[in-house]
């Protein structure tokens, strides 16, 4: 697959679930940005702003097998990897898949969750596998989780450990809808016995591993590699960060701005490929320090302070 083609496939599944999500199309481009890079998706708004039908309909856009796992505060770790059950016939035991054997795996209000079983998914995240009782199991590919939080501020969430943040390629907002969106929102609710809408079938599910593979053509410039590596380095030397992005958060940077620019029918990464996507990989890596937090400095903040003060370098198209 060229990228040409690969392009061209992206735009075909942005316009297909914006037919049915009411929402800019720069968060689905973000959402397929955390697809192509094979990475993991965190979306994080309050209830009832479409981050299930999000979800949801790329799956079903994409032509994935989709399961979700609805996270509360009573559900264990072997509620999502499954466990091993006693086949009385056989006399054996046998492991029965938990939610978490899918493509497209929803983890709805991850947060509402304790910690422990919200580690439950570290290892599927990272591995791309579950372990049960000794035995190690893999899982469908491809494989990716787009998880929904409430803001950590609602009662009744926990903070998700570094370590799973980590793991989130990117993490992104919906927002509210504006005044024309909320109508089409009622317009379409207007008739309650028409079921709610879903998105065409875009691609052959075994497409989209290929598609992945596309992003690895794209080029990045040497001026843009180091650039990449000075935002990083410069969210540890702000001082109002404890802790700022690790090498892992450069290189997720570096792989989601090859596949923005693949969304975005370029060859080629360019500035606003990058500019487009470091907030969101970005933000939900930087930790804080503690007089920046009683001050109300968000990461988002510093994420765009830095961004700012840091010169684009020119880059000339292939």
């Amino acid at each position: 697959m060229d990228p040409a083609e690969a392009s061209k496939m992206c735009g075909a599944v942005i316009d297909a679930i914006g037919e049915v999500v009411v929402v800019d199309d720069d968060i689905l481009e973000t959402v397929l940005t955390g697809i192509l890079s094979r990475g993991h998706v965190l979306l994080e708004d309050v209830p009832g702003t479409g981050k299930t039908l999000t979800a949801r309909s790329f799956a079903t856009a994409l032509g994935l097998s989709f399961n979700r796992i609805q996270f509360t505060p009573d559900l264990l770790p072997g509620d999502i990897t499954g466990s091993h059950v006693y086949r009385e016939k056989r006399g054996e035991f046998e492991f029965a898949e938990g939610p978490v054997f899918a493509n497209v795996v929803l983890a709805d209000e991850i947060n509402r969750a304790p910690p422990k079983t919200q580690a439950a998914l570290l290892e599927a995240m990272s591995e791309g596998q579950v372990s049960a009782d000794g035995t190690t199991y893999q899982l469908p590919k491809p494989f990716f989780v787009i998880a929904t939080q409430n803001p950590v501020e609602q009662e009744g969430t926990f903070a998700l450990p570094e370590a799973q943040r980590d793991r989130f390629i990117l993490k992104t907002e919906l927002g509210y809808p504006d005044t024309g969106e909320m109508r089409t929102i009622l317009d379409r609710r207007a008739d309650r016995t028409e079921r709610t809408p879903t998105p065409q079938t875009v691609l052959n599910g075994e497409t989209v591993p290929e598609l992945q593979l596309v992003p690895e053509r794209i080029t990045v410039d040497s001026e843009l590699r180091a650039y990449l590596i000075e935002l990083g380095e410069a969210t540890r030397a702000d001082d109002r960060v404890d802790v700022g992005v690790s090498p892992r958060g450069i290189q997720r940077l570096f792989e989601a701005s090859r596949s923005r620019a693949l969304i975005n029918g370029r060859t080629y990464v360019a500035p606003d490929d990058i500019r487009a996507v470091v907030r969101e990989t970005f933000e939900h890596r930087v930790i804080l320090n503690s007089e920046a937090t009683v001050r109300g400095v968000s990461p988002a903040a510093v994420v765009d302070d830095i961004v700012a003060q840091l010169e684009v370098p020119a880059v000339a198209a292939d």
